[in-house]
């Protein structure tokens, strides 16, 4: 068993949490972001790492910054930690902190590293369209996740899968490998693997990335698009004015299209010099469909302005779109 001081904010670091806890660690605290604000009434609200750690009598330690603390510094010390885990944190720790645990700092990243390196790694590889992720261990260090690997595992990223569930299945993987990564430390077998030179930079997402570009994205880069945003701000276009959100969609190619609407093929030179964006039909039996530059895509999910979410048909019962319309 070890003394495990446990940094981490989001869902994503509680099923780790909760995986060392299970597994009969002694955590000796909890460090989390402060409480932030949410909802309507602006309500403070604790961290899901936060509450966990409440529900099972763990202190809690929640500064307003790590760097250049010297009280907080000094507390974490103090505790004499044999490993500190860190997930998802958000907040990147000095070497005075890095320095305190006697086996070292273990970061449990959403990629397999080298791969991404950085904030996002989950959301940049459904960006990209990636076919496989995973989930690496790792030796801290001073850089951005450029230290010695300890364990990995890969799974595999279906042609659909949203952000919001590749990310609940990392959370859970990386749960109990941070569970093996710390039996191997504790036995000291846990291998130092150096890290390549190549890697993929994975920045913060950003709104403006967001809106769809109909005249230069291909149908599979939009559609990444739109999975990729799922569930974290959502692709969209503008039509007439309104703000129209996407938030599931597939992608066709041009014979997919002809092969579902048979009478667009006594149309088919009409049919190549639509602007991308066109709505090319649209009913809440059959869906909507919309041009790309190679294809088109289907629309299964979509918010209108200042709407819920909804279903493309529920959406399309009581909303008018109408085909040759445009999205900007």
């Amino acid at each position: 068993m070890l003394n495990i001081l446990f940094m981490g904010t989001p869902d994503f670091a509680r099923d780790s949490l909760e995986a060392v806890y299970n597994a009969g660690h002694n955590i000796i605290g909890v460090v989390t972001n402060v409480d932030k604000p949410k909802g309507r009434g602006m309500k403070l609200m604790a961290s899901p790492v936060k509450e966990f750690a409440i529900s099972k009598n763990i202190p809690v330690y929640q500064p307003e910054k790590v760097r250049k603390n010297t009280e907080f510094i000094e507390e974490m010390a103090n505790l004499k930690p044999d490993v500190i885990c860190v997930v998802a944190y958000g907040k990147i720790l000095p070497k005075e902190i890095l320095e305190i645990p006697k086996l070292g700092c273990i970061n449990v990243h959403g990629s397999l590293l080298p791969k991404y390196r950085g904030a996002a790694p989950i959301q940049w590889a459904v960006l990209n369209g990636d076919k496989k992720t995973g989930i690496t261990t790792m030796y801290m260090d001073e850089g951005m996740d450029t230290g010695d690997i300890i364990l990995k595992q890969e799974v595999d990223i279906d042609e659909n899968e949203t952000t919001g569930e590749l990310w609940n299945k990392l959370s859970k993987i990386g749960g109990e490998l941070l569970v093996k990564t710390l039996k191997v430390i504790e036995n000291g077998t846990a291998p130092r693997i150096k890290q390549g030179e190549e890697f993929t930079h994975a920045p913060m997402l950003n709104k403006e990335m967001s809106k769809i570009d109909w005249e230069n994205q291909d149908t599979e880069t939009i559609k990444n698009l739109i999975r990729g945003l799922n569930p974290i701000m959502g692709a969209y276009s503008m039509l007439d004015g309104r703000k129209i959100k996407f938030w599931r969609a597939k992608s066709l190619t041009d014979n997919e299209i002809f092969e579902m609407c048979p009478e667009l093929n006594n149309y088919k030179d009409r049919y190549y010099d639509l602007f991308p964006g066109t709505i090319l039909f649209c009913d809440d039996k059959t869906g909507l469909f919309i041009k790309t530059i190679d294809g088109a895509i289907e629309v299964l999910e979509i918010q209108g302005e200042n709407a819920k979410k909804m279903d493309i048909k529920d959406f399309l019962r009581g909303n008018k779109l109408y085909a040759a319309s445009v999205f900007e």
